[in-house]
This record gives C-alpha cells, sequence and structure tokens, in this order.
C-alpha cells in the first residue's frame, strides 16, 4: 500500500494509469481501523489488478474535501485521474473486492 499525502498524491492517482484504489481513513476512525487489515489483505491478494494507496485524513484533511470524501471510511476507486466508483461509511471488505473485481 503507498502512503499518500498531498506532495504525492496527484502523481500517485491523479496522474497515473490504470486503476486505483485509495483507503481515506484517519486514526480515530474505529470502523477504519478496523477496516484496516482487510484492505491490505485484499490489495496483497489483488496485486497486479490496480494500485493500492491509503491517505490518513487527519493531516490531509484539505486534499480529503477536495476529493469529496465528507465521511469516512471512504474506499474510492480512480481511473486515468477520474474517480469513478466510491463505497462511503456502511460497507463490508466483501463490497470492496465485489467493486474492484467488477472495475478491473
Amino acid at each position: 500500500m503507498i502512503e499518500l499525502t498531498k506532495e504525492n498524491f496527484e502523481q500517485e492517482v491523479l496522474q497515473a494509469e490504470g486503476l486505483i484504489m485509495v483507503d481515506f481513513w484517519s486514526q480515530k476512525c474505529e470502523p477504519c481501523k478496523a477496516l484496516m487489515p482487510s484492505v491490505h489483505e485484499l490489495a496483497e491478494k489483488n496485486e497486479g489488478k490496480a494500485k493500492f494507496c491509503s491517505l490518513d485524513t487527519t493531516n490531509n484533511k484539505r486534499l480529503a474535501i477536495s476529493q469529496k470524501v465528507l465521511g469516512l471510511p471512504t474506499i474510492a476507486f480512480y481511473q486515468n485521474g477520474e474517480k469513478i466508483a466510491e463505497l462511503c461509511k456502511d460497507f463490508s471488505i466483501e463490497d470492496v473486492e465485489a467493486k474492484l473485481n467488477e472495475l478491473a
């Protein structure tokens, strides 16, 4: 998983080619922390299908808002610089995997 910041978000996500999954999370978000091991496992299992990244919104609030991330946890999928899908708040890792398989 690539750790995103406001310094590398544009290069790693908006200027990158192919499918990119971004896990927007926060250290204060318990559902985010509960989901994180499953997200990392999903990334390992599906290496090559997409680029997997995570963004801690704690220090990147403006970036999260600019991406219209209004609730956590949020998993967003990007392709060629455009957000093409998003899962927000009440979803399971199975939902994430199904969306990944649908888009890949």
